[in-house]
């Protein structure tokens, strides 16, 4: 039962991240450079997402010591520690054992931005670290919207640009296309060709796309923590099968030679 109810949360966080965060396909999704190795890395990226992040969205499939632990907060014997992560990355009450949940009812929430904000545990599998990344670099000065901004990758965003004081803001640069419509007439459209930076924030475009690789690096360790070890695990999984296929294929040979 306990693992039919895990399953089942596990399918209903996909189909509620998919679902908020639907993308424009049409839109060109910009290559991340990740690496999962880079402890320093998931470590920023783990702070960016506390600082930021965290105040709304929930990473309820990850506890604060197991993250603590996969990233590196460890002292020289692999113990956690526990007293920096409560201090840098723990701002409720919850425990180190505990899963990182937010402290914001969700009928606050709601109330806020329109629906629950999503639970990112899964975000980076879901919808892919190309498109996260895109989203997170995407946002533009959009007067119509409700927060004042609107998203190149999610067009109607409901959510504000968290991180405009770090990027500054951004406002969009048209161009002319030509579509054909339902009647076969050629109209002319003007779409989003890119983004230019209006406002400069703390940090430099250069060191805004590093702290946005950070952020999705962290994102992919925790949509699948164990990656790596998978990984590993597979290599010798693989040269186990290509050894027993030799000594499977010598024993069938010696046992039907006789039979030709």
């Amino acid at each position: 039962m306990k693992v039919i109810k895990a399953c089942l949360g596990v399918f209903i966080a996909v189909t509620l991240i998919g679902s908020v965060f639907a993308s424009n396909g049409s839109v060109h999704l910009e290559k991340v450079n990740n690496s999962l190795c880079d402890k320093a890395s998931l470590q920023r990226g783990a702070a960016l997402y506390m600082n930021y992040c965290a105040g709304c969205h929930s990473l309820q499939f990850v506890r604060y010591k197991d993250m603590a632990k996969d990233i590196g907060i460890v002292d020289k014997n692999g113990n956690v520690l526990e007293k920096l992560v409560n201090d840098n990355l723990n701002f409720t009450s919850d425990k180190a054992n505990d899963p990182i949940v937010v402290a914001t009812p969700k009928t606050l929430s709601s109330k806020w931005f329109g629906v629950p904000p999503p639970d990112l545990s899964l975000v980076a599998r879901s919808r892919g670290k190309d498109w996260l990344y895109s989203y997170l670099k995407g946002f533009y000065e959009d007067p119509k919207r409700p927060w004042g901004v609107n998203n190149i990758v999610f067009p109607d965003v409901g959510m504000p640009h968290i991180l405009l004081a770090l990027q500054g803001t951004q406002v969009p640069v048209y161009k002319t296309i030509t579509v054909q419509d339902e009647q076969g007439k050629y109209l002319e459209k003007q779409v989003i060709s890119h983004l230019e930076l209006k406002t400069p924030g703390t940090l430099s475009p250069e060191a805004y796309d590093k702290a946005m690789v950070d952020l999705v690096n962290f994102l992919d360790y925790v949509g699948e923590p164990h990656k790596l070890e998978r990984k590993r695990l597979g290599v010798w999984v693989l040269l186990f099968l290509v050894v027993f296929t030799l000594f499977a294929y010598l024993l069938k040979r010696e046992y039907w030679k006789d039979v030709h």
